[in-house]
């Protein structure tokens, strides 16, 4: 029963897709993110899988969720304890556009090897954006999602092909004139 309800609500949001996703929207997946058991299987959910669909232009939405600190079911080794639902929209919003770690946590670490096989980045600096505040950290991506800096950067590891990248780019620079 369970399985039934998850793939109508997977179907119900990729077809929102066709019109916009709405905050609520959003929350729903993180939710059904919220039960996917450790930290690196976040981005094998399905629900998952649906936002990373949603690409860039989702990224202000979840930037309203980071200050999210309600408990999930999400276990991280990294950090030996459960994240909350904000840190999920923290890492999904890295792997759908990754972040410049060094411009919105001050903390530059090229060779992070606590957390083997785990491709959640953005998971190391965790505690270092709870230890400056959320709230700052929030405000800092909301003002580097406006910069002009944002539209022509390429991240760390970058999934799109250079064609994909540049329709990206033209699309970022419309959407800023509207």
């Amino acid at each position: 029963m369970i399985r039934i309800n998850l793939v109508i609500l997977t179907l119900a949001l990729f077809i929102n897709l066709a019109y916009s996703q709405s905050k609520q929207d959003i929350e729903l997946l993180l939710e059904g993110i919220g039960n996917c058991g450790n930290s690196i299987n976040i981005t094998k959910n399905e629900n998952a899988k649906v936002l990373i669909q949603y690409d860039w232009k989702v990224l202000p939405i979840l930037a309203e969720l980071f200050t999210d600190n309600t408990q999930s079911n999400v276990y991280s080794d990294c950090l030996n304890r459960f994240l909350s639902y904000g840190e999920i929209a923290i890492i999904m919003a890295d792997r759908i556009e990754g972040m410049p770690y060094y411009q919105l946590t001050g903390i530059q670490n090229c060779i992070a090897t606590f957390c083997e096989n785990n491709i959640n980045f953005i998971e190391y600096y965790l505690p270092f954006i709870q230890r400056d505040g959320i709230d700052t950290f929030c405000e800092k991506y909301k003002a580097w999602l406006i910069s002009d800096e944002y539209i022509e950067y390429k991240p760390l590891l970058d999934y799109k092909s250079k064609r994909e990248r540049k329709k990206v780019i033209r699309e970022k620079k419309k959407r800023r004139k509207e």
